[in-house]
């Protein structure tokens, strides 16, 4: 009897380490890397402006008092208290449901759809043909380019990116980089364009990444970070129970041991 309580809990034993264990390809990145450079695919990362977008615009000339009027949007109002923090509310264009901007002397201008070189171009443009300011130049900026990274990393985030261009690798690095739990074959990244989410699978346990359009990030994209199966197990009832499992028999077997010597 006491060789088959043994086997059991050998059984057992094993059962429990091989649930436990990840394969090493699963954890790492990049695993059948073999080439020493990749060339990107060709893509416009220009973000094209849409409806709820917050843009920074500033207008320069010849004549500094005269520009003033166009940079007051720019400016901060203070800080609004929340229960947990303080939170920078700067003003900028907003471009309302209808894709404009209020824009000072120009009133109503249509941002929504285009780039910010078409736009940057259209004001220049009407403040030169209505004689508004000599040699004016504008740059635009978006207040509100951010990116969120969901799911099994250390510090799930929405990023915020001032300089406008971010890969996927360093927003994962920006939350912490993956758990262990993460699995690194089906990562999903929803992205809107012309009014329509489009989801993509990436597999980060391949090179195929360096090649993808998807290694850059574009505004707003979203990443989410499935668990794997020992993250799933590790939660399930059956997982849970089989630790309690295997010390009850290790306690009977030690008490039938104790009894028949």
């Amino acid at each position: 009897m006491r060789l088959h309580l043994y086997f059991y809990i050998f059984f057992f034993g094993c059962l429990l380490f091989q649930t436990s264990c990840a394969s090493r390809q699963n954890a790492t990145y990049f695993n059948n890397t073999t080439k020493s450079e990749y060339t990107q695919q060709e893509q416009n990362l220009e973000p094209i402006i849409q409806k709820n977008d917050l843009l920074s615009i500033s207008v320069y000339s010849l004549n500094p008092e005269a520009t003033e009027i166009f940079n007051e949007s720019n400016a901060n109002i203070g800080r609004s208290s929340t229960a947990t923090s303080n939170i920078s509310q700067s003003v900028g264009y907003l471009v309302d449901q209808e894709g404009n901007i209020q824009f000072p002397l120009l009133g109503r201008v249509k941002a929504a759809g285009l780039s910010k070189k078409e736009l940057r171009d259209h004001i220049r443009t009407e403040l030169l043909r209505r004689k508004l300011l000599i040699e004016p130049s504008v740059d635009i900026r978006y207040l509100n380019y951010k990116v969120s990274v969901l799911g099994e990393v250390a510090r799930p985030s929405v990023l915020t990116i001032p300089n406008e261009k971010i890969t996927l690798l360093e927003a994962l690095g920006l939350a912490g980089d993956l758990t262990i739990y993460a699995n690194r074959e089906n990562l999903l990244l929803i992205r809107e364009e012309e009014g329509k989410k489009k989801l993509t699978r990436i597999n980060l346990t391949t090179d195929e990444l360096f090649t993808s359009p998807n290694y850059y990030l574009k505004s707003n994209d979203i990443i989410y970070v499935e668990p794997n199966k020992t993250k799933i197990q590790s939660v399930s009832p059956a997982r849970q129970w089989l630790p309690v499992v295997f010390s009850g028999l290790s306690i009977v077997v030690i008490a039938i041991d104790r009894l028949t010597r």
